[in-house]
C-alpha cells in the first residue's frame, strides 16, 4: 500500500493575496471578525428600526396590540348607540375608577375612513369621555373595520356588557335600518330575533327623538313601559308633552324619574265613578251601600246597624237569582 503524498504548500504570493479565501485558509484557524464601520452600523440599526416599526404597524393593523391615543383624535361612530344624559352618575364613577386604577379595558377604534389622522370609535365612548375629563390618552385597539363590521362589533360589545337601556337599543336598531343595513346585519349586531327587532324599531319610530333626549336612557324602564309610552304618545293632545318638558325642574330629575313623569302625564284621564248610593230603612238608617263601576256593582251592609243581614242575603242568593231569571224569561 502507498501512503498518500502530502499536497505541496501553496505559493507564498498566492497565499498572501488570498488569506481570507476558504480555499486556501487553514481550516483549523479562526480569522478575527472584521469590525464594521460606523456608516454600516448606522445603516443596520436604521433597517432594524424600520423592520420593527413595520412589524408594530402590522400588529396594530391586525388589532393585536393596545396603543394610546389622544381622545381629541377619536370621533363617534357613524351610528349612535347612546342617549346622552347630563346627569349620568355612572360617568363620574368611571372617571374615579380610571383615575385610581387606570383604564383596564381598551376601547376599539378603526382608522377614520375620511381622515387618516383620526379614528372612529366602535365601542368605548364613555371611556373616551372619562379620558377627556382626566386629560390623559385612552388605551385602544386599532382595527380596520368595514361599516358592517363596526356596527356588529359595536352591538355585540353592548350586548355582552348589557348596559344599553331598552330605548337606546331601539334607536340603535332604527339608525342601522335608516342607514341601509339589511335586517340580517341588524339582528347580528343586536342579538335579537326578527320579531323583537320589529318591536324595537316600531317603538323608536313612535316616540319622537326629542322626547327621548329629554327623558334620557331611563334604564329602569323596560320594553313593556316603553311600549305603553309609545301608545300614549300616539293619542297625546298637541302641546301636552312640550308643556311637560318645559316645566321647571323637569330636567334636574334623574332619568328614570323623568320617564315616570312623562308616562304619568300622558295617562288617559280616569273615568269618573258615580257617587256611592246609600239604601236606608224606614227609620232612615243607612244600612246598605251600593258602589258602581262600568263592570261591577258592590253591595255592602253596615253590620253594626243590622247584624246578620249580609248572611241572610247570601243564604237567599240562589232563590233571588232564580226569581230574577224567571222574570227576565217572561215575554
Amino acid at each position: 500500500m502507498f501512503a498518500a503524498a502530502n499536497p505541496p504548500p501553496p505559493e507564498p504570493g498566492f497565499a498572501a493575496a488570498n488569506a481570507g479565501s476558504p480555499e486556501v485558509r487553514n481550516p483549523d484557524s479562526r480569522a478575527p471578525e472584521r469590525s464594521r464601520s460606523g456608516p454600516v452600523r448606522a445603516m443596520s440599526s436604521t433597517l432594524r428600526g424600520l423592520a420593527a416599526r413595520a412589524d408594530a404597524a402590522a400588529e396594530i393593523e391586525a388589532g393585536t396590540v393596545v396603543v394610546e391615543i389622544e381622545p381629541e383624535r377619536i370621533d363617534d361612530s357613524f351610528i349612535a348607540d347612546r342617549v346622552a344624559d347630563a346627569n349620568d352618575p355612572g360617568l363620574a364613577a368611571l372617571v374615579e375608577s380610571i383615575r385610581e386604577s387606570g383604564q383596564q379595558v381598551p376601547i376599539l377604534v378603526r382608522p377614520h375612513p375620511e381622515n387618516p389622522e383620526r379614528y372612529q370609535v366602535a365601542y368605548g365612548r364613555r371611556r373616551i369621555q372619562a379620558a377627556r375629563r382626566l386629560a390623559r390618552p385612552v388605551r385602544a385597539v386599532v382595527r380596520p373595520l368595514s361599516d358592517a363590521e363596526l356596527v356588529v362589533a359595536q352591538g355585540k360589545e353592548n350586548l355582552e356588557r348589557q348596559d344599553l337601556s331598552y330605548i337606546e337599543r331601539a334607536f340603535f336598531a332604527l339608525r342601522l335600518e335608516e342607514h341601509g343595513f339589511p335586517r340580517a346585519t341588524i339582528t347580528a349586531a343586536m342579538g335579537v330575533g326578527k320579531g323583537d327587532l320589529s318591536t324595537l324599531i316600531s317603538v323608536a319610530r313612535t316616540v319622537p327623538a326629542e322626547i327621548v333626549r329629554a327623558i334620557g336612557p331611563a334604564p329602569a324602564a323596560g320594553r313593556p313601559r316603553w311600549m305603553l309610552l309609545a301608545e300614549r304618545v300616539k293619542t297625546a293632545k298637541p302641546g301636552r308633552i312640550d308643556g311637560l318638558l318645559a316645566e321647571p325642574g323637569f330636567r334636574e330629575k334623574p332619568t328614570n324619574e323623568r320617564f315616570a313623569a312623562v308616562l304619568t302625564a300622558l295617562a288617559p284621564p280616569a273615568a269618573k265613578r258615580p257617587a256611592p248610593q246609600v239604601w236606608s230603612d224606614e227609620a232612615g238608617r243607612g244600612i246598605a251601600r251600593i258602589e258602581r263601576s262600568p263592570d261591577r256593582v258592590a253591595l255592602s251592609f253596615d253590620e253594626s246597624l243590622e247584624p246578620g243581614l249580609a248572611d241572610y242575603v247570601l243564604d237567599r242568593l240562589p232563590e233571588i237569582l232564580a226569581a230574577y231569571r224567571s222574570g227576565r224569561a217572561r215575554p
